[in-house]
């Protein structure tokens, strides 16, 4: 006997669940326009498979399919789904496989990996094909993964009856369409994709669906020993060359360094500060490799006296592991990639960004996991390594991209790391890698990230400085927040100035010192204007050009101190 048609959300059933706004004005454009296909990009946390699952119940109920796909990321991610579906009256198969595709009558549908369809799409085609179904795409992104998934995915449910497309993300910008996705033509003579429905990080902030983010970027002196056996230092956050930069990242996020110990310290500082308010309030550490989270969990016991939650890989534990830790109260977890899109730990309040992946579709997922709000008030704090990839990405946390056709697979933002990041992804290192020994990396709080502006005066790890920073309370609404890192900062150069401590006259303190002076006068121009401090920023970007704040050099940053005084006179005119 087939499964009976899945309960609405306006029933008394285990459907029933309020919709946000954003699922509400998309669930009535869906319904409205009765497309074949829908693409929805809405900022992780913002409750996408909420939005989908009552889609699959408002098709099923009326009778326009009779079953239902869901195509996820990972196999983490099917168990995840099927949970979700339940708590709809939905009930969908998880362990669906290839080798069997009977499943039973008792399921609404089967929820699958892009892989598992790539592997067969012939299989997966008979089976839209003999049912009226409707298909769902979770971070449909993936479908330009690979020419061989987009083929598939695309073979495989051509003929379904409705397809439901959703993402989190960034796109990439490459030359693979990405299959059911609708592309227009920009004045540029680039393709872009076009999604029916956006939700964007700005958007779910302003509606405390989503909670801010303060970033902790730390610089430090790195050191290494190349293979000729000569000596390097260089100071992450300072202008580097890219093997300068992927050299000193690299030492930084050696375990055996004082770096990661001391980073690793702070974060624990700031989860201890946020649990006296939030309880259960956790953190998690995302390492490049498996051999660095072993290593990283062994820093975790020894700091905290508490063993770590560890997934190394998407392996048959990992979900258990992964569903035990969200629903305890332990303090860390500690991943490789996988734990980067899609999982749900809603908990998760600190962030130690431990590895080079510096794509803004990898950054986006990887913060994405701890934006989900739960009161008002929380805020997420991720602890990064402060190198001009990362600060950029994280001064730009509300952008939105499209999928856009034509353009190069990796932006100029990524370029620099290429070759580094290319030689991580394979068993073993090459012999040049063989042969560079890492010395590790001192480490010092450089600045602090916030709405895109950027605060701090550099201070040493474990220095009373740093703990101000630290012992910020974790309930706070934006502005409070922007204030008190503001009167932080104030308060530690009153106090470097009456001790007759001078600026250093690095580079490094030079660009502190300038970042420090335009952000003081955004400030003033934004309680006598009252501009948000995200558009002034962006409207001096956008006159003098250049990089956010926290990554430009220093003629940027004078150029907009000479361009805010103007900004200022024309708003108040």
């Amino acid at each position: 006997m087939r499964a009976d048609p899945a309960p609405t959300s306006g029933t008394s059933g285990p459907g029933t669940q309020a919709l946000r706004g954003w699922q509400r004005r998309a669930l009535v454009k869906y319904l409205t326009a009765k497309p074949r296909d829908f693409l929805a990009v809405a900022t992780p946390g913002a409750g996408k498979t909420t939005f989908a699952l009552r889609i699959v119940s408002e098709l099923l109920a009326e009778g326009t399919v009779d079953a239902v796909t869901i195509v996820v990321p990972t196999e983490h991610l099917k168990i995840q789904w099927a949970q979700a579906a339940a708590r709809h009256g939905i009930a969908l198969d998880p362990k669906f496989s290839n080798s069997n595709s009977q499943t039973s009558s008792e399921y609404h549908g089967v929820v699958v990996t892009y892989a598992q369809v790539a592997s067969h799409p012939t299989r997966h085609r008979v089976r839209t094909e003999n049912r009226r179904t409707l298909v769902v795409f979770d971070e449909i992104h993936h479908g330009g993964d690979a020419k061989s998934w987009g083929d598939a995915i695309r073979e495989a449910f051509d003929d379904a009856t409705r397809r439901l497309a959703l993402t989190g993300t960034p796109f990439r910008s490459d030359d693979s369409a990405i299959p059911f996705v609708n592309y227009e033509t920009g004045p540029d003579g680039f393709q872009r994709s076009q999604a029916d429905h956006t939700y964007g990080y700005s958007d779910a902030l302003a509606d405390g669906v989503v909670r801010p983010v303060m970033f902790m970027a730390y610089s430090g002196e790195a050191r290494w020993r190349d293979s000729a056996g000569e000596e390097h230092a260089a100071r992450l956050g300072e202008p580097l060359t890219a093997e300068q930069t992927a050299r000193a990242w690299k030492s930084a996020l050696d375990p055996k360094g004082e770096w990661m110990p001391a980073v690793i310290a702070a974060a624990d500082k700031r989860l201890d500060g946020l649990r006296q308010h939030i309880p259960d309030a956790g953190g998690m550490i995302i390492a490049t490799d498996q051999t660095a989270a072993r290593a990283y969990a062994k820093l975790l016991l020894k700091l905290t006296g508490e063993d770590p939650t560890v997934v190394l890989s998407d392996d048959k534990g990992a979900s258990d592991r992964i569903a035990q830790y969200s629903a305890d109260t332990s303090k860390w977890l500690v991943a490789v990639r996988m734990v980067s899109e899609g999982v749900d730990v809603p908990r998760l309040s600190v962030g130690v960004y431990a590895t080079s992946a510096s794509t803004p579709l990898f950054f986006a997922q990887a913060i994405g996991r701890f934006v989900r709000s739960r009161r008002p008030g929380e805020t997420a704090s991720i602890f990064l390594p402060s190198v001009p990839n990362l600060l950029m990405l994280a001064s730009e946390m509300e952008a939105q991209r499209n999928h856009v056709l034509g353009k190069p697979h990796r932006e100029p933002l990524e370029d620099p790391l290429d070759a580094e990041l290319r030689e991580q992804k394979r068993d073993e290192p090459g012999e040049e890698e063989k042969k560079v020994e890492y010395l590790g990396a001192d480490a010092e709080l450089d600045q602090v990230i916030f709405d895109g502006s950027s605060f701090g005066t550099a201070t040493p790890a474990g220095s009373d400085e740093e703990a101000d920073y630290l012992g910020i309370p974790g309930l706070l609404d934006p502005e409070s927040m922007r204030d008190l890192l503001r009167r932080r900062q104030d308060e530690q150069l009153q106090k470097r100035t009456a001790a007759g401590v001078q600026p250093p006259k690095t580079t490094h303190g030079q660009l502190r010192e300038l970042r420090t002076e335009l952000n003081t006068l955004v400030s003033l121009a934004h309680h006598r204007t009252g501009r948000p401090h995200g558009w002034i920023h962006n409207e001096l970007r956008r006159r003098c050009g250049g990089p956010p704040v926290a990554a430009a050099t220093r003629e940027q940053l004078q150029e907009r101190i000479a361009a805010i005084r103007v900004l200022q006179r024309e708003l108040t005119a």
